[in-house]
């Protein structure tokens, strides 16, 4: 029975990982850009939120009806207006812009907020439920509710809008997708805007279930990439799986071996298949 409750708490635990990867999946997969910046975008969906919540006096998941637009209007005109043009001087500019918005946004946050550990409570933060022998945690079934509909709900506006296929058929040729009548610019801003919002949605996640700080971007940031790498790049299933595979590691693993685990599992995903898991 203890081996299920490790399963299952890694499951748990590896939604969220799945989350944190979704918005640089994207980023990567589409844009074909390495958002330095998304750690810190994360951060800042945890502030929204730990902001939020007493401010209007709801429930923090409840926030993510205003965290989430805000957050995909921010990331379509960034990419419109600066990370786009930046593109257009090469991979290298681009690069360098998403990294000064990861110092501007860091320093931003920490002037604001200052440096103070935040963490959201919920009502139900502390409750747990049991079924037959397992004990879990309420907290962690909500968060892996919101992980597995917000990644499902990707997966299908990917698979069935006009739009989504515009995305995917510009991940694939963006060339041919652009003779095809895509407008590029628009469907890169559309995936950084999807990237964004995805980070409103794991900001209150990992607000919800770790304390957090300005600071605190770069380390999400590691876990994203790391996930995205085991999944494939720009695969969303590949990155739920990776996700919760990294999950399972850091359970079984524990607090001293967890990390140890995880990476040694990168690197052997990295020497047998490199693109991924489900890479193409």
């Amino acid at each position: 029975m203890y081996f299920v409750q490790v399963i299952v708490n890694g499951i748990l635990l590896g939604s969220v990982y799945a989350l944190l990867g979704v918005g640089m999946t994207m980023i990567f997969g589409i844009v074909k850009l390495t958002n330095l910046a998304h750690g810190e975008f994360v951060v800042l969906g945890a502030y929204l939120s730990t902001v939020l919540a007493p401010l209007l006096g709801i429930d923090p998941v409840l926030t993510l009806v205003f965290t989430v637009p805000l957050m995909f209007l921010t990331g379509f005109l960034l990419q419109y207006f600066l990370i786009g043009r930046a593109m257009k001087k090469g991979a290298e500019a681009a690069l360098l812009v998403t990294f000064g918005l990861s110092i501007i946004l860091q320093d931003g946050m920490l002037m604001i907020f200052t440096a103070d550990a935040r963490h959201i409570v919920a009502s139900y933060s502390m409750m747990t439920v049991s079924v037959g022998a397992l004990e879990v945690s309420v907290l962690h079934l909500v968060l892996f509710a919101i992980s597995l509909v917000s990644i499902l709900s990707l997966s299908a506006f990917l698979k069935y809008t006009h739009t989504g296929r515009a995305i995917r058929a510009t991940s694939d040729d963006s060339d041919a997708a652009a003779l095809s009548g895509v407008n590029i610019s628009k469907v890169y801003s559309i995936a950084m805007g999807i990237a964004m919002a995805s980070a409103a949605v794991a900001g209150l996640c990992v607000g919800m279930k770790w304390t957090y700080y300005p600071s605190s971007g770069g380390s999400y940031l590691l876990i994203a990439f790391v996930v995205v790498v085991i999944g494939g790049m720009g695969s969303v299933p590949g990155t739920m799986v990776a996700g919760v595979l990294f999950g399972l590691a850091q359970v079984i693993g524990g607090a001293n071996y967890g990390l140890l685990i995880s990476y040694v599992m990168l690197l052997i995903v990295l020497v047998i298949r490199p693109k991924g898991i489900f890479g193409k």
